[in-house]
């Protein structure tokens, strides 16, 4: 009898142990999700902003506006999947190597597919038709080249993450605390959407916004590939003393994004990648300040 129970514990046991391993997977798919309907809201979006398909609003270019925030919308909550499959994964030590594979290969469509689309179809291929003709078609196609270089940039980014075991900045910070080797493709994606919900979707309608934000995008894409450090989330340590501060902090973080989504969003992740810039200026100058006391040390 006794036998027999513990075979039948034995097998929930092991019923509970493959559930916990598909949990941290069903973010990975809804991430995979979302960034799916952004592509999907992205192009139904350039779609109503050219007349194409019937809609529910008499100006064509405030419907497209609709389509492509929701697209942005969506990228975001991409974001938070991404961030909570990984969390889910460590907390309850499911990790495996079909999650690691399933989330890269999700982490291209929402991060480097999803976002390359909304970038051109915003950006680019939404241009007025009162614009000159060869001006326009111009922007078009260089705006799907450098909509194709985030996502090959993306792509590079998270083969390189799989491959690396202990990556070391080339501008390296405190000692003990946890850096990302140029800037995630979350964030990258995130960069682009938060311009495109600031706006409320509204897509760009002249010429010099189109070059505006096809420099833009190539930051973007150039931070993802660079070895510049980036701020980890896992360098937090909520069992530290200063635990408290951190939840309130978050707290107030989530309040304003609640009642102030479309600043607060985009302060944060403008200000993400400019961090990564500003700390490798920061650490150029030190270095060149270094030297030259070196050099007198030496003599």
């Amino acid at each position: 009898m006794d036998v027999a129970q513990g075979s039948k514990s034995d097998r929930r046991s092991r019923r509970l142990r493959k559930g916990m391993y598909i949990l941290p997977s069903l973010f990975t798919t809804a991430n995979m999700a979302a960034g799916f309907y952004a592509i999907l809201q992205a192009a139904l979006g350039a779609a109503h902003a050219w007349g194409l398909v019937a809609a529910s609003s008499p100006d064509p270019l405030r419907a497209a506006a609709v389509n492509f925030n929701n697209a942005a919308i969506a990228i975001g909550f991409a974001v938070l999947f991404d961030g909570m499959d990984g969390a889910i994964a460590r907390l309850t030590h499911t990790a495996s190597d079909f999650g690691k594979e399933l989330d890269s290969l999700a982490d291209v469509v929402a991060f480097g597919v999803a976002p390359g689309v909304l970038a051109w179809m915003w950006g680019f291929f939404c241009l007025p038709r009162y614009l000159d003709a060869d001006l326009r078609q111009k922007l078009v196609e260089f705006g799907a080249i450098i909509a194709f270089a985030f996502l090959t940039a993306g792509a590079c980014r998270l083969a390189r993450f799989n491959i690396q075991l202990n990556p070391q900045p080339k501008n390296p910070g405190r000692p003990g605390r946890k850096y990302f080797v140029g800037m995630p493709i979350p964030g990258g994606a995130a960069c682009i959407a938060v311009v495109v919900h600031f706006r409320l979707g509204y897509p760009v309608q002249n010429w010099w916004g189109s070059i505006a934000w096809m420099v833009y995008i190539f930051v973007c894409a150039f931070l993802m590939v660079s070895t510049w450090r980036f701020w980890s989330a896992k360098s937090i340590d909520f069992r530290s003393r200063k635990a408290a501060r951190l939840f309130v902090l978050i707290a107030l973080i989530m309040a304003a994004i609640w009642y102030f989504h479309r600043y607060v969003l985009f302060v944060l992740a403008v200000g993400y990648l400019i961090s990564g810039v500003l700390s490798r200026v920061t650490y150029s100058f030190r270095g060149k300040k270094a030297e030259p006391q070196e050099a007198a040390g030496k003599l």
